[in-house]
């Protein structure tokens, strides 16, 4: 980093402060501070965070999607008169602004990382907030809160992603049962961003893509200290086509979603160059970023060091997660696609065509194999892991080809369990009850077991009470949703009406939300119809399912398999005890894991890396029914939820029949009789034991602070501390 750069070049802080101020200057006086809060999310992972928005305007706020600019920007001047003049609002105003600044003062955490040599984290999708869609899946989640625990760390750590104009698609179920995708547009100056500039210019930097430079624009988001800047191509420079790189995120075609993957690993390091940022540390989350490594060494040779020099310090400075053995998740491009896309850069970083290919293959010399990222991250990091135990064993035997020398259990790929945003994912009345047992501050002690062993003080009254409660919040939201989603499909009344009276705030709920993929199964739950509706149907215990999830737009296994569900729903049975939300969100995966009794996880092993909804259904006291893969084959134990085994049948078709058996065998022999064994106090006692067993053992240990001290300590190596 040079001195002209510190001096002569931004990174976005200035122009963070400028939007708040030119909010803060339509506010009256009083409210002024709460454009400083809406330009942080940080309020969102605080305890009563939101309050101070739905005070302004509650109506507004949910018609917003809790989104803190456009509440702002749209509430009447005459409401904001009136919030002004509210002594409990400006007291909570007042409270929050003290927090912010106390958090933004905080030292950094002590080690190797700095706000200018930080941990970059590069990825292609960020779920921080329901009000920014730029994501799909749990790779986003993920991501999201990574973020969160290096701010509540302080871990200097940047996050870099691209701005998608058009989010990820939106989801309508026909009447068949069939995904509908449509696409709303992402206006990032109705969000919690600023565009970064240089001076009194937007600071850019170009990527050459298909023969010609593609410039880039950034912008910054606040997500409590942590920044997360956003490449946008979306510049009147750019060809209509080269401004479609940044439309939509997992875009159909494939050469531009190769440029995606270009722009992002390239055009990261250029961004961070620009902005005088030199990370000590480059995290890869997954393959998609993996040309970052050549950039900087593509860098260190125009500054004149050998090619072996510059790839040798490129690699000690990346760190490489993979995150699924599923082939979709590792994409290969023909030789023509590459060449299409990234014309001369192998050129530029060193490489000829040959050599450049050979990153990207398993075996070398195979000159019929695709180009994939995953191997270029594996080639060009210091450090590799897989998400849970399991999963390092898996992707360890898949890449053993790129260590031919080693026998697999020695392949240079570890892992690191996937954990949770505690603060994020444990909703408010959860929170409550852990604070009073938990003691002051516990969640800044999630990762230590000690912090968990209140919860065996929690008397089993409470904790059923808090189980009941957010049931039956949850139950209540599955009606309204249910009712909006058959009638917008213009179903029959009766069938509308089966909705809107069905679904009990005291029956047992089951709930299976996650990515639509056909390695999900989410068929298991009716593949044998009449057990899933002897469950269903019993008056005396009675059960209900609600499943939510997107599918691929180009995934039809997956499709179908949603549809097969719609058919049973139609069944007299099951009309108003199963419900598929539409449209999968963040709001609706809190609601998800906060209300149902039992998750279920039935993935066909070894496929599932981890998983975290799981996790997050755990922390607010549901229980894991799962297939041992991913993170449930370290976290279960016998005593904190119930599992499924997880060995491997090549016939899919005898395995699927043997796991929906014993699925159901679980479900009717234990399951359902421990919800139901109530005593004269009508408390499920053994149930009760169960939920705190899984709090008091999956709490500490699949938090994200926990995973972030091992990644601090383990794989950056920019701390040596706990």
């Amino acid at each position: 980093m040079t001195e002209l750069a510190t001096a002569t070049l931004a990174d976005g802080r200035q122009d963070i402060a400028r939007a708040a101020a030119d909010l803060a200057a339509r506010m009256p006086s009083p409210l002024e501070p709460v454009a400083r809060l809406a330009y942080n999310y940080v309020w969102s992972w605080w305890k009563g965070g939101d309050d101070i928005f739905r005070m302004i305007d509650p109506v507004r706020w949910e018609a917003s999607n809790h989104n803190p600019i456009r509440l702002l920007d749209e509430t009447s001047s005459a409401t904001l008169e009136r919030a002004a003049s509210d002594s409990t609002l400006l007291h909570r105003l007042a409270e929050l602004r003290g927090m912010l600044d106390h958090e933004l003062g905080r030292p950094s955490m002590p080690g190797k990382a700095s706000p200018h040599e930080p941990v970059a984290f590069l990825c292609a999708e960020f779920a921080v907030h329901r009000s920014l869609p730029i994501y799909a899946g749990g790779l986003g989640v993920l991501a999201g809160d990574i973020l969160k625990e290096a701010s509540d760390m302080a871990l200097p750590m940047v996050g870099v992603g691209l701005l998608y104009r058009q989010g990820y698609f939106q989801q309508r179920m026909d009447r068949s049962g069939y995904q509908l995708e449509y696409w709303l547009q992402v206006d990032p100056e109705r969000v919690p961003a600023a565009l970064v500039y240089n001076g009194d210019v937007p600071l850019t930097v170009t990527v050459p893509l298909r023969g010609r430079d593609v410039v880039v624009q950034v912008w910054r988001l606040d997500i409590g200290r942590t920044p997360l800047y956003l490449l946008d191509a979306q510049r009147p420079e750019n060809s209509p086509i080269d401004q479609w790189i940044t439309s939509r995120l997992y875009v159909a075609d494939r050469p531009t979603r190769l440029a995606q993957y270009a722009l992002l690993g390239i055009g990261s390091m250029r961004v961070l160059d620009a902005m005088g940022m030199d990370p000590c540390v480059v995290h890869l989350n997954e393959g998609h970023a993996a040309l970052a490594p050549l950039e900087m060494a593509r860098r260190e040779m125009a500054l004149g060091r050998s090619r072996h020099e510059a790839f040798t310090a490129a690699r000690e400075r990346t760190v490489f997660t993979t995150h699924t053995p599923v082939s979709a998740g590792n994409e290969g491009y023909d030789v023509s696609e590459i060449v299409e896309v990234l014309g001369d850069y192998p050129e530029q970083a060193g490489l000829d065509l040959e050599g450049f290919l050979h990153l990207g293959r398993t075996r070398p010399d195979n000159p019929h194999e695709q180009f994939v990222m995953t191997p270029l991250g594996i080639k060009m990091s210091r450090s590799r892991n897989g998400v849970s135990r399991r999963h390092g064993e898996v992707a360890r035997q898949m890449w053993q080809a790129l260590f031919p020398q080693r026998p697999a259990d020695t392949v240079p790929i570890g892992h690191v369990t996937n954990g949770v945003h505690v603060p994020t994912w444990t909703v408010p009345r959860m929170r409550d009850l852990l604070d009073r047992y938990l003691g002051a501050g516990w969640e800044a002690r999630a990762a230590d077991p000690d912090t968990w062993c209140g919860v065996d003080d929690i008397p089993d009254a409470e904790l059923w009470a808090v189980r009941n409660a957010l049931r039956a919040e949850f139950v209540r939201d599955v009606r309204e949703r249910s009712v909006a989603n058959r009638l917008a499909r213009d179903e029959p009344r009766w069938y509308v009406e089966a909705a809107e009276h069905g679904f009990d705030e005291n029956a047992l709920t089951f709930g299976f939300a996650r990515r639509l993929a056909g390695y999900k199964r989410i068929q298991l739950l009716t593949l044998d119809p009449a057990r899933a509706t002897s469950v269903l149907e019993n008056k005396d215990r009675p059960a209900q399912m609600v499943f939510a999830g997107k599918a691929h737009p180009q995934d039809e296994e997956a499709k179908h398999a949603a549809q097969g569900l719609f058919s049973f729903e139609r069944e007299p049975a099951a009309m108003s005890r199963i419900a598929f939300l539409d449209n999968y969100s963040l709001s609706i995966a809190e609601h998800m894991v906060s209300g149902c009794d039992v998750w279920i996880n039935v993935p066909r092993p070894p496929l599932e890396a981890s998983g975290t909804s799981g996790m997050k259904s755990a922390l607010n006291g549901g229980l894991n029914l799962s297939v041992l893969d991913g993170w449930w084959a370290e976290a279960y134990n016998g005593t904190n939820g119930w599992a499924i085994p997880g060995d491997i049948l090549f016939d899919h078709g005898m395995q699927d029949s043997r796991d929906a058996a014993m699925l159901f065998d679980i479900i009717e022999h234990e399951v359902v009789p421990l919800f139901y064994q109530r005593d004269e106090q009508g408390i499920p006692r053994g149930w009760v034991q169960r939920m705190r067993a899984s709090l008091r053992t999956n709490g500490p240990r699949f938090s994200a602070q926990r995973m972030m001290l091992d990644y601090a300590r383990d794989v950056y190596n920019v701390t040596t501390s706990r």
